[in-house]
């Protein structure tokens, strides 16, 4: 299984982190993804890559992170995404991990696919904490 996780100090408290983290919509879309749907606990979101349209059908999951997320229907065997919140004397420290595996693209090898995605999903990650510490500052 691979493995994408980046970690960044929101100058917030943990509970107005939280309450951005957990309107899904938007911040889903501040991953720069082109099309975001939440209909109750099903995420649709669409993405153009390069050549390709990748599109997943996610389901949200309840657990002790503040949101959590996993692939129903997509390009991976599994992809699971969840976001955690610390308080820290900065503000909030926000981790977001994703793991996957399997690709379903047999025209590429595994290396690259994986460098491929892994780069992508940390840009994705990192626009999103952007879009978190610009709706705190």
């Amino acid at each position: 299984m691979e493995r994408v996780s980046l970690t960044r100090t929101v100058p917030a408290n943990p509970e107005t982190v939280t309450a951005l983290i957990t309107d899904v919509e938007p911040f889903m879309l501040a991953a720069g993804f082109d099309e975001v749907t939440l209909d109750g606990d099903n995420l649709g979101i669409m993405n153009r890559v390069g050549l390709f349209e990748i599109e997943l059908d996610l389901e949200l999951v309840e657990t002790d992170a503040v949101l959590r997320y996993e692939q129903r229907q997509g390009i991976f065997e599994s992809m699971i995404t969840e976001y955690t919140v610390e308080a820290v004397d900065a503000g909030t420290e926000v981790t977001a991990t994703t793991e996957y595996s399997a690709l379903d693209l047999p025209v590429l090898g595994e290396m690259i696919d994986s460098t491929v995605i892994s780069r992508q999903r940390k840009k994705e990650l990192n626009k999103q904490f952007d879009w978190l510490v610009e709706q705190v500052s």
